[in-house]
């Protein structure tokens, strides 16, 4: 039945890249209220294509803000699992246009890549599935297992409205695992397996010292410059071996098990020096770069102003200095306790002659770790294997997705985080593109999933 099924796909190819390339047209720009009439498109694009593949139910919900996309097919019976699928259709902005070497909205084949923005983030990986859920129905006439789908249009924007929802619809959105891809592999055409994410803090904090900028002549020696207390305190967070300084931030991180340490040492290493032009990399003492960026916690410095920034000298004390601080957690780490032992730090550590004024980053995001051994993940593995011909790696990730947290936390369900984009993808960038063989090894790797998730006692 599965070689029936990869039939479809491999014969209707032309005609999936078509739906593809019109669902990539849609300007669903979430964060620019220009478009939001496309953005409803989006999610009418995505609501027709469910219920012409045979959905028992494809609507659009209206929220707060940009509407979100529920459908669910529940024929495979009260035995069978059920999933839920989340993916989002908007996009981040184009801009700068200049940058693009092909349109951002009118999708473009060049060097075996497809070339539009949301083409790996998220709208090539969500057509996937879709396009997948039609070849089981058109061949087999129904799905291999129950699935329930949310399809979201604020994910650019922090998923401003998506908690609430998930919060009190559990009953709709309800299902045994959840699966997302909305994530990437580690190096071209090699398969990886994401079975953590970091949870996610920060905040920003000015020193303020007089009521005005001073004339440095006048005024230097009397009053404590504003920038300079700021580097004292931006000194104190960490010391020369990456150990954050912060009483308290390492009390309940979850050790590295040396199982894990194994696992990570078998992922392919970025070369730092030549993919972002450092010198050499340096990491947390005790751990390796792949270690400290997958398995440990950080914190970072992501803006500093103070003072003039025109061309030449203006020789002030400036009135003010600003920072944003943001820190990723990793399983044990509660990110307002974090985000408080920060504030008492940098507040213990503010010289005399300024005054710290600080604002919390309201968007927060606990770290997320399933078993790499729970038969889930080894079906999807085993599912990459099949279809990439390597075998597949198991990392964490850097970065941080909300929504895995907030279903982790509302329905205590697995969560399988399945993606395909690449490195080079260029996310959130001009140019952003996909490798089509992903886009045909991708769909492969679903139908092997699902297949073997309804074979199984899963």
């Amino acid at each position: 039945m599965t070689e029936q099924v990869l039939n479809y796909l491999k014969k209707h190819r032309k005609k999936q890249l078509n739906a593809l390339y019109e669902f990539l047209s849609i300007p669903s720009v979430s964060t620019d209220s220009t478009y939001k009439e496309d953005v409803t498109k989006a999610a009418t694009y995505v609501k027709d294509y469910l219920n012409d593949i045979g959905f028992d139910k494809a609507e659009v919900q209206a929220t707060q803000g940009h509407p979100l996309v529920y459908g669910e097919w529940l024929g495979a019976g009260e035995n069978a699992p059920t999933v839920l699928f989340y993916g989002h259709y908007d996009v981040q902005p184009a801009d700068p246009l200049e940058l693009w070497d092909s349109e951002p909205f009118r999708p473009e084949e060049r060097g075996g890549r497809l070339y539009a923005r949301g083409s790996s983030d998220d709208k090539g990986q969500v057509f996937m599935h879709l396009a997948v859920f039609e070849a089981f129905m058109k061949t087999e006439g129904k799905l291999p297992i129950n699935v329930k789908v949310c399809i979201e249009g604020e994910e650019e924007i922090g998923s401003e409205n998506l908690y609430e929802i998930l919060n009190e619809k559990k009953e709709q959105f309800q299902a045994d695992f959840a699966l997302i891809s909305d994530s990437g592999m580690v190096a071209e055409d090699q398969p990886t397996i994401l079975y953590g994410l970091k949870g996610f803090t920060g905040l920003e904090f000015s020193l303020h010292g007089p009521v005005n900028d001073l004339h440095s002549g006048m005024y230097g020696g009397a009053v404590r410059n504003p920038a300079i207390a700021m580097a004292h305190v931006l000194a104190s967070l960490k010391d020369e071996n990456e150990v954050v300084q912060v009483k308290g931030f390492y009390d309940q991180v979850e050790p590295i098990s040396q199982a894990e340490r194994e696992l990570i040492a078998e992922v392919p290493s970025e070369d730092y020096v030549r993919s972002t032009g450092i010198p050499e990399t340096v990491s947390e003492q005790g751990y390796t770069a792949k270690e400290h960026t997958m398995a440990r916690p950080t914190l970072e410095i992501n803006g500093l102003y103070s003072g003039y920034q025109g061309e030449g000298t203006k020789t002030i004390i400036p009135a003010t200095a600003t920072a944003k601080i943001t820190c990723r957690l990793v399983p044990g780490q509660e990110p307002d306790h974090i985000q408080d032992l920060v504030i008492k730090h940098l507040e213990a550590h503010t010289p005399k002659g300024v005054r710290i004024e600080v604002k919390k980053e309201p968007l927060s995001a606990k770290a997320y770790k399933v078993d790499p051994d729970h038969s889930l993940i080894k079906t999807a593995a085993e599912s990459y294997t099949k279809a990439f011909g390597k075998e597949t790696v198991y990392v964490r990730m850097g970065g941080s997705i909300p929504v895995v947290e907030w279903i982790d936390a509302i329905y205590q369900m697995p969560i399988v985080l399945l993606g395909f984009g690449t490195p080079n993808d260029r996310l959130h960038s001009p140019n952003e593109s996909f490798p089509l063989d992903n886009f045909t090894k991708g769909m492969e790797t679903l139908v092997h999933y699902w297949s073997s998730v309804r074979d199984s006692s899963i």
